[in-house]
């Protein structure tokens, strides 16, 4: 059998932040998944400026050294080198979209979801629509632009409509609060959601991965949140920049997020919901959902968080992990799915 020549699609055509967070988790995976004798790896590198590199790693040093070509160049390299599949690790809104459709007019299977689903789950406001109309709960929000005013009476929750690791988001408590929590998500997108507070509860996040075109539910994961001191997760408790400039995951610790025990009630609850999402939002591979769990035990849904980049600290391998699923197996999986009878493992 002969190896599967994977590319690494790395980096963001949008600003450093998502640059380096994407380097962050597809480094943990390529030392991870690191297989000589079932992967052939490759790396294409994307930064702010549009240009790509194929580094022969992710290490400052090797993307220093690798010359920058421009779009056109890249995709005579691509069309050249047989690849089999690609894995995307961007995070950025074009990286989750016009990058994957780039993959799809260029015929090279990817792993995840397409760029029309990921532009639909990247407006937080659409995806809630979406899923509201297949029977989930979800809070009741607005959709508002510069200038509009927030009709939702407090506590309410402001957050961007498309930004992901809770940046912007503010928990309003009192009227007089909006102007201020409004400035602040304006800063991150050009539309604000407004929605109702859910009380607390308790915050989970559930992955489902397909397996033979059925879906599975992993166990959950839950967040460090309480209802006086903490009701709301914010960006610190998922990210940190060290004193090298490097970002670091803080949600791994076991103490701000915990794996929950598989017989807990709430679990199969939250799959079944979690499911009705996958459906309804018409996701592939797998997918990613948050839910705010009220206190007589509903599950709201929050967000979809369409990502899995196969890194040991990806949400969806260490729930798959805790389900006694490998990382190698879950990548097979990945794998198999999405390249049918073609070539699969």
């Amino acid at each position: 059998m002969s190896k599967l020549r994977i590319l690494h699609l790395v980096g963001s055509a949008h600003n450093d932040f998502y640059c380096n967070l994407s380097r962050l988790y597809a480094q943990d995976s390529l030392r991870a998944i690191a297989d000589p004798s079932l992967y052939d790896f490759q790396i294409a590198y994307i930064t702010p400026d549009l240009l790509w590199r194929f580094p022969p790693s992710l290490s400052s040093e090797d993307i220093a050294v690798t010359k920058p070509i421009p779009l056109f160049e890249a995709i005579e390299f691509l069309t050249m080198q047989n690849i089999d599949l690609v894995l995307p690790q961007m995070f950025c809104i074009p990286g989750m979209t016009h990058y994957r459709a780039l993959l799809d007019l260029l015929k090279i299977p990817y792993i995840g979801n397409t760029p029309d689903i990921m532009a639909i789950t990247a407006h937080k406001a659409r995806a809630k629509a979406i899923v509201a109309a297949a029977g989930v709960k979800v809070p009741l929000g607005e959709l508002l632009r510069p200038g509009d005013v927030p009709t939702i009476r407090s506590p309410a929750v402001v957050k961007p409509a498309s930004s992901d690791n809770s940046l912007g988001v503010s928990l309003v408590k009192d009227a007089t609060e909006y102007e201020t929590a409004l400035k602040t998500a304006f800063e991150y997108a050009e539309e604000v959601i407004v929605e109702e507070y859910i009380e607390l509860g308790r915050e989970v996040r559930c992955g489902i991965i397909v397996k033979d075109g059925e879906l599975v539910g992993l166990p959950l994961e839950e967040y460090l949140v309480e209802p006086h001191e903490k009701p709301i997760r914010n960006y610190a408790d998922k990210l940190q920049q060290g004193d090298d400039g490097n970002l670091y995951l803080t949600a791994k610790d076991n103490i701000k997020a915990w794996i929950v025990n598989t017989h807990d009630p709430m679990t199969q609850k939250v799959q079944e919901v979690a499911k009705k999402c996958h459906q309804a939002l018409g996701c592939r591979h797998y997918s990613l959902f948050d839910f705010r769990i009220d206190p007589n035990g509903e599950p709201w849904f929050l967000e979809a968080g369409l990502y899995c980049s196969f890194a040991p600290k990806s949400v969806i391998s260490s729930m798959a992990k805790a389900a006694g699923i490998s990382l190698n197996e879950l990548l097979i999986t990945a794998i198999n799915e999405t390249l049918g009878n073609k070539k699969a493992l």
